[in-house]
Parts: structure tokens; C-alpha cells; sequence
């Protein structure tokens, strides 16, 4: 075995050693936080007023803009249900820089305020909006993007289209900082929709523009600065970029018929079949103009003949406030660990990941995990249940870093052997053993679909056998065992179901790397646990 391959072994094994330790709700049962959590500092009066003066009627349908017509109408696409793996991808000004993380237009007004006056000048002669002219990503090439993804393995990808910082990366009408008349003068997610669309995968838009109106936090002496020169958050041509200046009422209602004008613009445009929201959109005083986004969105895709869905994270789209109760809407749950299930949790989910470390968006120190972490990543979220969301971190000028690219194409390969055990898959009675903070041992992960169980075992490949402990003789297993294979093996293997597990002979060599899968056929499975409106049985 290489060294190479010992090494990724050792770091998958470690990812899951490394988890934090599970909270006390196996299946992450909360909702919304208190606090505002990036959403507009506003009341319900002025989401009502902006609502009342959006003149966009809704498309016919059977939805409404009621929680009660999204219940019943509402059903989760049947593709979502067996994709299990999609990409996402955060992409924007912030690439240029390069630095910290995805947020550095609110750091560099703030903490970073001394390295950036370093490194582009103090914000009145180089403030954020100076990016723009920047972000030109001369070498994007959507076909190569494209391609890139479909060997990955994944069924869907979600780009982020609008981060917090107000720029559109599409050819738009209703704002004019937008990458067709700014920076790349280019269409860049109508090239990449194109582009992924025609080697059949689904294709969706993350949105984080809520987020954008109260971003900026300026101290006061900076601010006090800022303003009595007139310049960059000052700047009346670029007001409505920051909304910094004038965070009135008016103002507030000002964006946020911005912000429906841009989903409505995003949905014609794009007809995605995703439509994903950050945590901003959580708070209830934007129920109105959610809901109506919500109806409109689903309506126009019975036109269209595209089964589609909503996904945002915490309880946005549930009146009740719990992540369990949602309406119209699945569930994301960012990264791994205290904020995800720690268990199975039946229904719909996903969970968003990060590719490396440290940031969402490209940093010039992030560094791509190796295939053996995302592959376990990917096991441990289907075998509980979820869909796991990929993010990758592009460069500011369109290429996607080398080591990202070798992890997605590693994550392909194992795919092509192995996909049978996640594609399409459900939980079984236990998501698996050992991966815990601080265990040693066998790390196994199982699914099932049909009447096959798939044990995927991560991150070792033991000298001739594996004992599979939660498929012990004694316990309550319907039927009998009558074949063990190993995908990606030719031929069967030799076991022998004992009263501490189910003893499996190994092949000689492995068929792949990072983790491989037994298919047990002959016991009773646990039928598929999905459910129609997404929520946990």
C-alpha cells in the first residue's frame, strides 16, 4: 500500500475521530436562534409595507402565499430524494483579496481595517466596491467547470449567486452591480448553468442577499471619516451597494423590494431547481414576502414540468420556529458536528460542508481535504439519512484550485466503484460504529437500498477479515444472510454470522481507496424513511 494512500487513510479516520462530541439531540432538532442573525434590523410594519408595494402578480396555481396551501401542495422532488450529493460553490469579490474568509468586506472596515490599508489602501481610496474592477475572472471556463463536476459524482450543483456583499454574478436588470456590467462583463452563472445543465445535472442557486443590509459595521471614527468626505460608504453612487449610509425604514423597504425584484429576476432567468436561502431569511417578520416567494417560485415550476425545492437553513420556513415542522422548505444544516444530527434523522436533510480549510470562499491559505475526509463526510451524512452538500472555493480569476479539483475527481472515482451504496439510499436501523472523538477501531457506515444492506468501511483496510458487530447472530435480524460482495470485487466472499457479528474473509486487494463496501443481500431492510413534506417521521 502507498504512502500516499496510508496517509489519506490515517486523515479520514482522523475526520471522523475529530467530530465533535454528539449534542444531546441526535437529530438536531432546534430552530431559530434569538437575535436578528444577519437579517434586516427591521418590524413586521415594513416588510409589510415593501410587500404591499410590489406590484408582481403571482403566477396561476394552486399555491398561495399561506402556510396552509404550501402544506398541502408542497412535496419534496423525487430527485432530491435520491441524489445524496451535490456541490456548491462560493465565488465572488471576496476571491480577490483572498484573505480571512468570505466575510472580508465586513472584516476589512472593522479588524482588518490595518491589513487592507496595507495591502489596497484605507477605505477612502480603496473600499470594497474597488474590487470590482478586480474580479475579472479571465480564465473561467463553465465547460471545464461543468465537466469537473459531473466526474465528482455529484446529481446537483447550487452556486452561490449573490453573497453578502450585494454582488450579482448574473446578466441583471434590476441592480446595476451585477458581473455582465461590472468587473468580468460576463453572464457567469448563465454560462454555468448552461454548461452543467447539458451533462444532466440539476441545476440551483444559493442566494445570500438578505444579509446585505445591515453587513457593514463600521467604527464610528471610520464612519465619521467616511462621510464627511463623501467617499466610498458615503458615496451616493454607490449607495445602494453598501446600505450603510441610509438604514431607514423607507430604506429597508427600498431593499427589500430589491430583494424580491432579484429572486423573481433569478427564477425566470434560471428556472433552478433549487432555490437555497441563508440564515438570514430565518426571522418571522419576513414571513410575508417568503411566503409569497415561496408561491410564486412553486407555481412558475408546474409550468416549467420541474419538480424543485426551497432550502434554507435553521426554521425559516417553519411558523413554529422548529427545524422539525418545516412547510415547503428542507433543511440545511451547516458543517458537521454540533449543529448537525449526531444520529439518524428520518425525512430530508442536508448538511453543507467545506472542501478544506479555513474559509468558504478562496483564501491564499486554504487547503483542500483529502478525498479519504470528504468520502467519510459524505458516508456518515447518507448512512444518517442526509444529502451532503459540497462546497468548493474558487479563485478570483475562474480556475478552480488544483488540490480542490484532485479531492472532487478522487471523490469521482470512489463514486464509479461504490456509488450503488449512496445514490439513491436509505438509512438502515443504526448509521454505523466507531468514528467517534477518540475511538479506535473499525469505522463503518450503512445504508440501504432495496433489500441490500451496505456496510462502507472507512479509512483501513484490516489483514483478512471484518467483523461487522451490529450484525451479530443473536440479535432480532429478520432472514438470513445468503451473499457477501464487496463492490468493485469480482467475485463473493466468504462470511459467517457469529454471536459477536458478521465475520467477512477480505479480498486480496482492494478494489479502491479511502473506504470500500460490502453489499449483504438475504436480511429484511427497513423500508425507505423519506417522507413528503421533508420533516423527520
Amino acid at each position: 500500500m502507498s504512502l500516499k494512500r496510508f496517509a489519506s487513510i490515517a486523515l479520514a479516520t482522523a475526520s471522523l475521530r475529530a467530530q465533535p462530541a454528539p449534542p444531546p439531540n441526535p437529530i438536531a432538532d432546534g430552530g431559530n436562534s434569538d437575535g436578528f442573525d444577519m437579517a434586516p434590523e427591521t418590524r413586521l410594519e415594513v416588510v409589510e409595507a415593501a410587500n404591499a408595494k410590489i406590484k408582481t402578480p403571482l403566477p396561476p396555481g394552486p399555491f398561495a402565499p399561506t402556510w396552509e396551501s404550501l402544506k398541502k401542495h408542497y412535496r419534496v422532488p423525487a430527485w432530491l430524494d435520491e441524489a445524496k450529493f451535490g456541490l456548491s460553490i462560493h465565488w465572488g469579490l471576496y476571491a480577490v483579496p483572498a484573505y480571512h474568509n468570505e466575510w472580508y468586506e465586513k472584516h476589512m472596515y472593522a479588524q482588518f481595517r490595518a491589513w487592507h490599508a496595507e495591502h489596497f489602501g484605507p477605505p477612502d481610496k480603496f473600499g470594497y466596491k474597488d474590487f470590482i474592477s478586480l474580479f475579472r475572472a479571465e480564465k473561467f471556463d463553465p465547460e471545464a467547470w461543468a465537466e469537473l463536476f459531473k466526474k465528482s459524482g455529484a446529481r446537483f450543483v447550487a452556486p452561490t449567486v449573490q453573497h453578502h456583499d450585494n454582488f450579482a454574478l448574473w446578466d441583471s436588470k434590476v441592480t446595476p452591480f451585477n458581473s455582465m456590467a461590472m468587473g468580468p462583463h460576463r453572464d457567469l452563472m448563465g454560462e454555468l448553468a448552461k454548461a452543467i445543465r447539458a451533462r444532466g445535472l440539476k441545476f440551483g442557486i444559493s442566494n445570500h442577499g438578505i444579509e446585505n443590509f445591515q453587513f457593514i459595521n463600521p467604527p464610528k471614527d471610520l464612519a465619521d471619516d467616511l462621510r464627511a468626505k463623501h467617499a466610498d460608504l458615503f458615496d451616493p453612487q454607490w449607495a445602494d451597494f453598501y446600505n450603510y449610509a441610509d438604514r431607514s425604514d423607507a430604506a429597508c423597504e427600498k431593499f427589500l423590494i430589491n430583494w424580491w425584484d432579484r429572486n423573481i429576476e433569478l427564477i425566470e432567468n434560471f428556472q433552478p431547481d433549487l432555490l437555497w436561502f441563508d440564515n438570514g431569511i430565518d426571522q418571522r417578520y419576513l414571513d410575508p414576502l417568503k411566503l409569497r416567494i415561496a408561491a410564486y417560485y412553486y407555481n412558475r415550476a408546474i409550468a416549467w414540468g420541474r419538480d424543485v425545492s426551497i432550502t434554507t437553513k435553521k426554521a425559516a420556513y417553519s411558523p413554529t420556529n422548529k427545524n422539525s415542522q418545516t412547510i415547503a422548505s428542507i433543511i440545511d444544516f451547516e458543517k458537521i458536528g454540533s449543529r448537525s444530527p449526531s444520529g439518524i434523522r428520518t425525512g430530508n436533510w442536508q448538511v453543507h460542508e467545506t472542501i478544506g480549510s479555513p474559509a468558504w470562499g478562496y483564501t491564499n491559505d486554504l487547503k483542500a481535504f483529502p478525498p479519504g475526509v470528504i468520502i467519510a463526510r459524505l458516508a456518515d451524512t447518507v448512512a444518517k439519512n442526509g444529502c451532503f452538500f459540497l462546497n468548493l472555493s474558487p479563485k478570483a480569476d475562474g480556475t478552480i484550485p488544483q488540490d480542490q479539483q484532485d479531492t472532487l475527481l478522487a471523490v469521482g472515482r470512489w463514486l464509479d466503484v461504490n456509488g450503488e451504496a449512496i445514490y439513491g439510499t436509505h438509512n438502515w436501523a443504526t448509521f454505523g460504529v466507531g468514528g467517534g472523538r477518540g475511538e479506535k477501531g473499525l469505522h463503518v457506515r450503512f445504508t440501504v437500498k432495496g433489500d441490500a444492506l451496505y456496510a462502507i468501511v472507512i479509512g483501513m483496510w484490516p489483514a483478512g477479515e471484518v467483523n461487522l458487530t451490529p450484525i451479530a447472530a443473536p440479535l432480532s435480524l429478520e432472514g438470513k444472510i445468503t451473499r457477501v460482495t464487496m463492490l468493485g470485487a469480482p467475485d463473493k466472499l466468504g462470511f459467517e454470522q457469529r454471536a459477536d457479528g458478521l465475520h467477512i474473509k477480505l479480498p486480496a486487494a482492494a478494489p479502491c481507496e479511502d473506504a470500500f463496501v460490502f453489499k449483504i443481500n438475504g436480511l429484511k431492510m427497513n423500508p425507505p424513511t423519506a417522507t413528503p413534506d421533508g420533516n423527520p417521521l
